[in-house]
């Protein structure tokens, strides 16, 4: 009897794909993989090649030096250098004072200039309101300079100062040539008050050289003295106003004239006048009937 045996057929592989070809299929259709590939992986591969350049010491100070050497070639070329300083707008003085606050040694590369640290170099001069800086065509550094005027003497305890019109400090008495003689003003807080005071000097401009200066008395107010010691107390508020009225008055009477040390003026309802000890000496004998002085040898 013959056996019976059962013929198999060829072995069919499974056509569902293994979880890692599917995983790493998946993983290859997604954009950013696929980016990544071909950005990422070249990148890496630069970036770890100039670390690894980089990583030796010699190697990273030949390059700066290179560098260096290039940038002071390039800095050093003529068109880039200033060989000339011009400051317009100062008077000798303060133009040598700017010089010498700018310290250049010239000729100097543009790009060792900071106009910034300069400029502020030359404003912090006591004589300069602003300055401007710039570079010009040909090498040419201009400076433009807002000067300070003169315009009061400020007498204090440390001797006299010169203002300009807005209280600023220019310099001290006599370390400055001036045009002309300047009004004078005293006091404690008197340099803050600078306009004021100049608008009452022009007021007080018909009394011509009999004016002697203005004090500000209790950093409230100013009291116009004359060149004979009288004194006109003016307000707090108002100052110029009283001091036309004293003015008017004394076109009228010419009561700045007479013998007075005092014309108070703060009041300004009733303008109060403070005699001399001699015309307070007439005034009484005229009341009590009494000849004047000189009057009786003169009698007898």
């Amino acid at each position: 009897m013959r056996q019976i045996v059962a013929r198999r057929g060829p072995v069919l592989s499974d056509p569902a794909p293994s979880r890692l070809s599917y995983r790493a299929t998946r993983l290859w259709l997604t954009p950013i993989f696929r980016k990544a590939l071909a950005y990422g992986l070249p990148i890496a591969a630069v970036a770890g090649g100039v670390a690894w350049y980089l990583s030796d010491a010699s190697r990273v100070e030949a390059i700066v030096t290179a560098a260096s050497e290039v940038r002071r070639e390039i800095e050093d070329r003529p068109e880039f250098r200033v060989n000339v300083l011009g400051i317009d707008g100062a008077s000798p003085q303060v133009t040598e004072e700017v010089r010498a606050a700018l310290a250049l040694d010239l000729p100097i590369s543009s790009f060792d200039l900071d106009l910034e640290r300069l400029r502020g170099r030359v404003e912090a001069l006591p004589p300069v309101r602003s300055a401007d800086l710039r570079i010009q065509s040909g090498g040419y550094l201009a400076v433009q300079i807002d000067e300070r005027v003169p315009a009061t003497l400020w007498t204090t305890h440390e001797g006299l100062s010169i203002l300009d019109r807005e209280g600023h400090f220019i310099a001290g008495y006599g370390t400055r040539e001036l045009n002309g003689p300047l009004p004078m003003i005293a006091g404690q807080g008197a340099n803050g008050q600078v306009p004021e005071a100049l608008e009452l000097f022009a007021a007080a401009a018909p009394l011509g050289g009999r004016v002697h200066g203005l004090v500000r008395m209790g950093e409230r107010r100013w009291d116009l003295v004359l060149t004979d010691g009288t004194r006109i107390l003016l307000p707090e508020t108002g100052a110029r106003g009283a001091l036309d009225r004293v003015l008017a008055m004394h076109d009228v009477g010419e009561i700045l004239a007479r013998d007075v040390t005092i014309v108070d003026a703060r009041n300004p309802a009733r303008l109060t006048v403070r005699l001399t000890e001699t015309a307070l000496e007439d005034l009484w004998r005229l009341r009590s009937g009494a000849p004047l002085n000189g009057a009786e040898g003169n009698a007898g």
